[in-house]
């Protein structure tokens, strides 16, 4: 079985930062993309920010310039990086990863059970 298990999240104030992790385990044969969505209550889930195997990255408008998002392979883990908090960042942030088990031969996508992010004074 693969997992993923994120951690990080809690409550800070506007324009804190946080940095959120999430950890891949399992019987793993390699990892592909990687990303961060998040859902607001009463919103649909979104993407935040993607990373390829290779280190590209894609961030939403929302969150250019003050998000990063990071992988350390060694460890099959990504990283969120959030600067300059907003209130409007206020949600569940879950993780997913596009993942080859050791025991198949195609992937699969796989979600983290969400952190919780708020963004309070």
């Amino acid at each position: 079985q693969v997992q993923l298990v994120e951690s990080g999240g809690g409550l800070v104030q506007p324009g804190g930062s946080l940095r959120l992790s999430c950890a891949a385990s399992g019987s793993i044969f390699s990892i592909g993309a990687m990303g961060w969505y998040r859902q607001a209550p009463g919103k649909e889930r979104e993407l935040v920010a993607g990373i390829t195997s290779g280190g590209s990255t894609n961030l939403a408008d929302s969150v250019k310039g003050r998000f990063t998002i990071s992988r350390d392979n060694a460890k099959n883990t990504v990283y969120l990086q959030m600067n300059t908090l907003k209130p409007e960042d206020t949600a569940v942030y879950y993780c997913n990863a596009e993942v080859r088990p050791a025991y198949a031969f195609t992937n699969f996508y796989y979600w983290g059970q969400g952190t919780q992010v708020t963004v309070s004074s």
